[in-house]
């Protein structure tokens, strides 16, 4: 286990962190007038993610880090928000909005299942 960067270790932050890879990508290819708009929140929900779940893990209680996970999944819910306001729009077609909803709702599940987990154990 990595000692200094235990989140590293995580599968929900793994998963997190190629979730802001795509939304980065995604987010692109949107018009200029919305860099700093939708553009801009949509990659800080996204960053929002794993950058909880790492301060979460690092050296906290495990109530503390109950409530980074928490909001961590209200970032989730953010993006999802973004995410179909951008489809709506037509910035984005039908198929990269799957693609990044299948991440988006793999990530969910993780920091969910991490969160019961550290809950269980109290």
């Amino acid at each position: 286990m990595n000692n200094k960067s235990p989140h590293k270790n995580l599968d929900a932050w793994k998963v997190s962190m190629k979730l802001v890879e795509i939304t980065y990508k995604l987010t692109s290819g949107f018009p200029s007038e919305e860099k700093f708009g939708l553009c801009s929140q949509m990659r800080r929900a996204a960053i929002s993610v794993p950058s909880n779940i790492a301060e979460g893990a690092a050296d906290r209680t495990k109530d503390q880090f109950i409530n980074y996970l928490s909001n961590a999944v209200g970032s989730l819910s953010e993006l999802d928000t973004q995410l179909e306001l951008s489809f709506r729009l037509g910035y984005i077609n039908e198929n990269e909005y799957q693609n990044v909803f299948q991440q988006l709702d793999k990530t969910k599940a993780l920091v969910f299942g991490l969160k019961k987990s550290l809950q269980r154990n109290e």
